[in-house]
C-alpha cells in the first residue's frame, strides 16, 4: 500500500507548531513521490529570501496523487538526463490535485531563474497555462506554500512575487497564470535585471 507522508519542513520557528504554520498545505516529500538523489546541491546562505517565482512546467497537467507522482519524476529525469543539471529545478511544485510536491525543497538554491536563484524560492505549477489559468485548487495551494515559508521563516513577509517572465526572456508561466498572480497582494512591478544568457 502507498503511504502518502506529508512533508514536514525543517526549521520550524520556536513554539510554532507545523501544523499551525503550515495547516492549509499539503506537501509530498520526495521520498513519497519516488525523486531520485541529486548528484550535488547547495545550501541557501542568506535566508529567509525576499523572492518568490512562480513558473509553469509546460507538460501535462495533472489532477490526482498518482499523474503529478508521475509528471514530478518525469520532469526531474528531463533536468538531471537531457539538460544535465544536478537535480530538478525548482524548489516546489503544484499539481491541480491541490498538493505540492517537494522538488529542491526550502534548504537549497534552485535552478529555476537565472541570476535570481540564491535569493529565491521558484515553483512550477505543472501544466501549460497559456490560455487557461489552474484550477482554484491549484491556485490556493500555490499561495498557501508561499504563506507556509512565511510562517516558517523561509521567505520574509514583505517578499516579492514575480513570474518566471519578469527575469527572463521567456512567455513562462503562461499567459493566463501570469494575469492570474498579477492580482495578487505581493506581486512587484519593481523591474527586474533580465540575463541575456541562461545557464545552471
Amino acid at each position: 500500500m502507498r503511504i502518502e507522508a506529508l512533508y514536514f519542513a525543517a526549521l520550524v520557528l520556536p513554539g510554532l507548531a507545523y501544523s499551525d504554520a503550515c495547516s492549509n498545505v499539503r506537501i509530498y516529500s520526495r521520498d513519497t513521490w519516488g525523486a531520485r538523489r541529486p548528484k550535488s546541491s547547495r545550501t541557501f546562505k542568506y535566508t529567509p529570501v525576499d523572492l518568490f517565482f512562480v513558473r509553469n512546467s509546460a507538460g501535462s497537467r495533472c489532477f490526482d496523487f498518482d499523474s503529478c507522482a508521475t509528471q514530478v519524476r518525469r520532469i526531474q529525469n528531463y533536468h538531471m538526463d537531457i539538460t544535465r543539471w544536478s537535480d530538478i529545478e525548482y524548489n516546489f511544485l503544484v499539481g491541480e490535485d491541490g498538493a505540492v510536491y517537494e522538488g529542491r525543497g526550502w534548504n537549497n538554491v534552485g535552478a529555476h531563474t537565472n541570476g535570481y536563484d540564491s535569493q529565491s524560492i521558484g515553483m512550477a505549477v505543472m501544466g501549460n497555462f497559456m490560455c487557461t489559468k489552474p484550477n482554484t485548487a491549484a491556485l490556493n495551494a500555490v499561495q498557501n506554500l508561499i504563506q507556509c515559508g512565511v510562517n516558517l521563516g523561509h521567505i520574509i513577509s514583505t517578499y516579492r512575487l514575480y513570474g518566471h517572465r519578469d527575469a527572463s526572456s521567456s512567455s513562462c508561466p503562461g499567459d493566463a497564470l501570469y494575469n492570474e498572480i498579477k492580482t495578487w497582494p505581493h506581486y512587484s512591478r519593481i523591474p527586474l535585471w533580465k540575463p541575456d544568457i541562461y545557464c545552471v
